[in-house]
C-alpha cells in the first residue's frame, strides 16, 4: 500500500504567492492605520493636558505670557509653533453685567484674533453655554485655547486625513483663585 501523493498542478504553483502578498496589504494598510490613529490620540491627549495646565498656571497667578512660554516650551511632541498652531490664554472677568475679557497672551503660530473666547483686553467674551455660571460675580475665569496641527507619517495617512482633522483644538476653564 503506497500513500497517494497529489501531485501539483501547474498553476497552483503562484497561488499561495498571490494570497500571500494579498493578505499582506491587507495587513500593513491596517498597521498603517493603527499608527496614525493612535499617533492622532496621543497628540490629542498630550493637546488636552496642555490647556489644562496652561489654565492652572494661569489661575494660580502666573502671568499670562509666562503661561504661554511654558505652554510652549511643554507641549512636546506637539510643535506649537507651526502656521495655525499655538495657544491663546485669556482672563475673563464677570463684572456683574458681563463677561469680558480682562487680560490676553498668545503664542506660537496664532494670533490672539484666532481666539474662539474674543480678542483684546476690555471686549466682551463669548463663553459656551455650559460655562456661563462662571465665573461668580467680580472674578476671573482663565482660558487656556491651545491649537494644534496633525502632520501623518505613513503613506496611508494622506487617505486617513480626509477623516481626522488637521487642526486640533482643545480650551480649559480654570476660575482664579
Amino acid at each position: 500500500m503506497h500513500a497517494s501523493v497529489r501531485p501539483s498542478k501547474r498553476g497552483e504553483s503562484g497561488q499561495a504567492f498571490v494570497e500571500f502578498a494579498f493578505v499582506a496589504l491587507m495587513l500593513v494598510v491596517m498597521l498603517f492605520g493603527l499608527i496614525e490613529f493612535s499617533r492622532y490620540l496621543y497628540e490629542r491627549q498630550v493637546l488636552i493636558n496642555v490647556s489644562r495646565e496652561g489654565s492652572n498656571l494661569a489661575s494660580r497667578g502666573t502671568y499670562l505670557s509666562d503661561t504661554v512660554a511654558a505652554i510652549l516650551t511643554s507641549a512636546s511632541p506637539l510643535n506649537l509653533n507651526n502656521q495655525g498652531a499655538g495657544v491663546i490664554v485669556t482672563a475673563v472677568t464677570n463684572y456683574g453685567t458681563g463677561f469680558r475679557i480682562s487680560d490676553q497672551s498668545a503664542g506660537g503660530g496664532v494670533t490672539a484674533a484666532s481666539s474662539k473666547i474674543g480678542n483684546g483686553a476690555g471686549h466682551p467674551a463669548t463663553l459656551p453655554n455650559n460655562v456661563t455660571n462662571l465665573p461668580p460675580a467680580n472674578q476671573t475665569l482663565y482660558v487656556t485655547e491651545v491649537f494644534a496641527t496633525y502632520r501623518t507619517v505613513t503613506p496611508i495617512g494622506s487617505l486617513l486625513s480626509l477623516t481626522l482633522p488637521p487642526t486640533n483644538y482643545d480650551i480649559a476653564y480654570f476660575v482664579g483663585l
